[in-house]
């Protein structure tokens, strides 16, 4: 893809700064690890799902932080105690540390989170205040149905 030079707009434009920069980290090639792997779900109207593969991770070695509209997943795998040294013939299973961050939109909250057979399960909700939900506006009618006509008094004339 392309870099896209914003800078002629930052000129013209006030408070569009954090939408720039959104597009300009957007259009550097995508290096973000893919560990581990994710799906993002709509559940509802306003209710999101992320759903992360945290298999052989537990409770106590996943962090979940959702600051500034972004939610921020870090696994630490604790150092196990072996009893004996053992030699690893093949090491298949990832014990490596991760750190996943998703933008969350405005309005968007955590609800809850859970971890169930390796799946760790984050539940977004969307709440929009009262002010900014689109509201009807009730238009009322005359009464009688009869348009309603202004009378103006003539004048009398002036006789010379």
């Amino acid at each position: 893809m392309r870099h896209v030079d914003f800078s002629p707009l930052y000129r013209s434009t006030v408070g569009f700064d954090r939408l720039f920069n959104l597009l300009d980290s957007r259009s550097v090639a995508d290096q973000t690890p893919s560990y581990p792997p994710y799906n993002i779900e709509r559940t509802g109207d306003n209710t999101y799902r992320i759903t992360m593969a945290v298999a052989g991770f537990d409770e106590k070695e996943l962090s979940i932080e959702a600051q500034a509209h972004v939610l921020t997943v870090k696994g630490e795998k604790s150092e196990e105690e072996t009893a004996g040294e053992s030699e690893y013939l093949y090491r298949g299973i990832a014990k490596r540390a991760f750190e996943r961050r998703f933008q969350l939109a405005d309005h968007v909250e955590v609800q809850s989170a859970s971890l169930k057979n390796g799946l760790l399960h984050i539940d977004l909700i969307r709440n929009i205040p009262e002010a900014m939900k689109p509201r009807r506006i009730a238009i009322a009618a005359e009464a009688g149905g009869v348009a309603k006509t202004i009378e103006a008094q003539v004048a009398p004339q002036q006789v010379n």
